[in-house]
């Protein structure tokens, strides 16, 4: 039975914080967290017949117009046979566009059409909605401290590429 006067919010990690318990229970505020952060967009992609792959594909080509398939293949760390059926699907329901590369014909530069657009802002705006309210609740600090949390995560192998993301490269 689960204890409901336990207040909602989680308080200091222990001075153990390096503890089975205390890793356990970051592992599952980690799954619960992402679990309810992409509900709501999870049903919005059901509705067009999408999953998470395809919104991963559909974010990562709106923030950078003209990726190529290689660059999105590395963003997205699937198999290119995956990759490959993620881009036919999101190019048949014209969600994207493929063209050839400007300097090397055989690449293909992707980028949303309207259409593509217009999903991708709206999945945006559902996470954004639910991301910004939890933030405000953890204050900058927390939200700062999660972050570098996150970024302990991601390989050194992958720093460079998640960090230009961001654009500031900084």
């Amino acid at each position: 039975m689960t204890d409901v006067s336990r207040p909602a919010i989680s308080p200091g990690a222990s001075p153990l914080f390096l503890r089975e318990d205390e890793i356990r229970r970051g592992i599952e505020l980690l799954y619960f967290g992402y679990t309810r952060l992409t509900n709501a967009v999870d049903q919005e992609l059901a509705k067009q017949g999408l999953g998470r792959a395809h919104h991963r594909a559909l974010y990562f080509i709106a923030r950078q117009p003209d990726l190529t398939v290689g660059e999105l293949l590395k963003l997205l760390a699937i198999t290119k046979q995956s990759l490959g059926r993620v881009l036919k699907e999101l190019q048949q329901q014209d969600f994207i566009l493929s063209s050839p590369g400007v300097i090397d014909r055989r690449q293909k530069l992707l980028r949303l059409t309207d259409k593509g657009a217009q999903l991708e802002t709206e999945l945006f705006r559902q996470l954004r909605q639910r991301l910004s309210s939890a933030y405000v609740s953890a204050g900058q600090e927390s939200v700062t401290g999660f972050w570098h949390v996150l970024e302990g995560l991601v390989p050194e192998s992958d720093k460079k590429m998640v960090f230009d993301l961001r654009g500031d490269n900084g």
